[in-house]
């Protein structure tokens, strides 16, 4: 098993309803799959708790706690990292995967209210899990931590806070890798790009109001690689691979995980 003894906090491990699976879901139930110790850590302590059943469904229920926590506030993030000591007496995988666009827009048409809900969201809660993680790590002199970013940080978009907070997430990013370098820590991003996933399918087409079968004909086209969107699959497994040793050597990467969405910038 590539996780085997380590422990992983993953941040977002419920969902969103739909017809698909989430990032955070499959990545934990991936994780889980691969000998992976979870704390499964979310707002809505009910889609926490789906995300633990499907583990135990497939045996590894004694692998996993739940974690209820809104982690734009500091003290619930403080709380989550001694929860996950208490419960496996170490972290090795911080995994960021919460995130919202909720009320985004262009500039003129953007409200503070929805700027400031989406940087606290997408940036603030990754800087918060972080900064107290981290000290178990450098203590461990040991760790990694992977943000989920998206393509739109580099990509052309006209949804400005979402574009501007994960930009700011890839240098977040950046910026613990090399600085906790020598701890022995990894820090990584991945960018998804246009995946099929319950926020990014439901979301959307309740929002501008299209059929679901017509926005995924639309994104699918958009998509270089197979003319298809990606799956949370596609993520998970990115994760996996940057938690695990075979990733020990790579720290400070934004790694598009979009089908050449990005790629065809320039």
């Amino acid at each position: 098993m590539r996780l085997a003894d380590k422990v992983a906090i993953v941040v977002g491990a419920g969902q969103t309803p739909g017809d698909t699976i989430g990032n955070g879901r499959a990545t934990a139930v991936l994780f889980a799959r691969e000998g992976a110790r979870v704390l499964l850590v979310d707002r809505s302590e009910d889609a926490a708790r789906e995300t633990a059943a499907q583990i135990e469904r497939e045996g590894g229920g004694k692998s996993c706690e739940v974690f209820q926590a809104d982690v734009t506030n500091e003290g619930e993030c403080r709380a989550m990292s001694a929860a996950c000591v208490d419960a496996f007496g170490r972290i090795d995988i911080l995994h960021n995967n919460v995130g919202i666009g909720t009320g985004d827009g262009s500039a003129t048409r953007l409200t503070e209210e929805a700027w400031d809900r989406i940087m606290d969201v997408n940036l603030k809660s990754a800087f918060l899990t972080c900064k107290h993680v981290l000290p178990v790590m450098r203590e461990q002199q040991s760790g990694c931590i992977t943000n989920i970013s998206s393509v739109a940080a580099v990509c052309s978009t006209n949804i400005l806070a979402y574009k501007t907070s994960k930009a700011g997430l890839n240098a977040l990013t950046h910026t613990i890798a090399m600085a906790n370098a020598r701890y022995g820590i990894r820090a990584n991003a991945i960018m998804p790009g246009l995946m099929n996933t319950p926020m990014a399918i439901e979301g959307i087409s309740a929002a501008v109001g299209m059929p679901k079968s017509d926005l995924i004909r639309a994104r699918d086209a958009a998509v270089p690689l197979g003319g298809k969107m990606g799956s949370a699959w596609d993520v998970a497994y990115a994760a996996l691979f940057l938690a695990s040793d075979e990733a020990r050597f790579i720290t400070g990467v934004m790694l598009p995980v979009d089908g050449g969405q990005s790629a065809k910038i320039g």
